[in-house]
């Protein structure tokens, strides 16, 4: 008979880190991330903090994340993360960005320019409403 331990879940089931220790992941794992996505990964995430203060960070499947009430509302990933040629910048199913019977759920991002970044806020924005 096979002995367990206890109860073991995926790691994007865990139960979340407090608030800073969250903040602390990310800014952790962008920092670990190869440049020019250190760069961009830092923008994006005082983007969507600034964009969406409510939502809480936290590492979702080793990327940075940004949730409200336990669900993941976006992400990003390095290039690195699956070998690449660009960051995604993606949005899950909870994600307040429906628009008629089709719309994107993610973004390649080769460099962030100021119509990107108008852009990404926008994203944000509606998919917290």
């Amino acid at each position: 008979m096979k002995k367990t331990t206890g109860p073991t879940t995926p790691d994007h089931e865990q139960p979340g880190p407090d608030k800073a220790d969250g903040e602390d992941a990310v800014l952790e794992a962008i920092a670990g991330m190869p440049e020019p996505d250190r760069t961009m990964g830092r923008r994006l995430h005082a983007i969507i903090r600034s964009s969406a203060p409510a939502l809480t960070s936290r590492l979702w499947y080793g990327m940075p994340a940004y949730e409200r009430d336990g669900k993941v509302i976006c992400f990003f990933q390095s290039s690195a993360k699956f070998k690449t040629r660009y960051m995604t910048l993606g949005f899950s199913d909870t994600a307040n960005l429906d628009d008629g019977p089709m719309w994107p759920t993610s973004f390649a991002l080769k460099e962030l320019t100021a119509s990107g970044e108008e852009r990404i806020t926008a994203l944000v924005k509606k998919a917290v409403r």
